[in-house]
């Protein structure tokens, strides 16, 4: 069961009444549950993992503006050139809250690559003579 919720998710983010946070509280829920819980956080401090976490989750379909113009029209999106959780002020607050460091080292092994498969062949015949 998700510790946060869409009002507490929506009290720090802007976002479109048309979009659900469901989808994005889900698999906040879920990392905060694997990586949080085993450090031993209060239910305080994992609920608002979760918000940021999931807060992240949803700026990656709707980016925060940081420059708007109306005639002629223009915009710019907060943005940086990172990966994972970092890449939001968002995810950088939910891995500050994370003092533990669970997410940091996700987000690093994520994106040095560690933890992901490689396929190998391997022959278990013998050489020809």
């Amino acid at each position: 069961m998700a510790r946060t919720t869409s009002i507490l998710v929506a009290g720090i983010i802007e976002v479109d009444p048309n979009i659900s946070l469901d989808p994005f509280i889900l698999p906040a829920n879920e990392l905060v549950t694997e990586i949080c819980v085993p450090a031993g956080y209060s239910a305080e401090r994992l609920e608002l993992i979760e918000r940021y976490l999931s807060a992240h989750f949803y700026t990656l379909i709707d980016p925060r503006a940081t420059n708007e113009k109306a005639g002629p029209v223009s915009a710019a999106y907060q943005s940086k050139v990172d990966l994972m959780l970092f890449t939001s002020h968002y995810g950088q607050m939910a891995c500050a809250l994370d003092t533990a460091g669970g997410l940091a080292e996700l987000n690093k092994d994520t994106t040095s690559g560690i933890g992901t498969r490689i396929a190998k062949v391997f022959w278990a015949g013998t050489a020809r003579e």
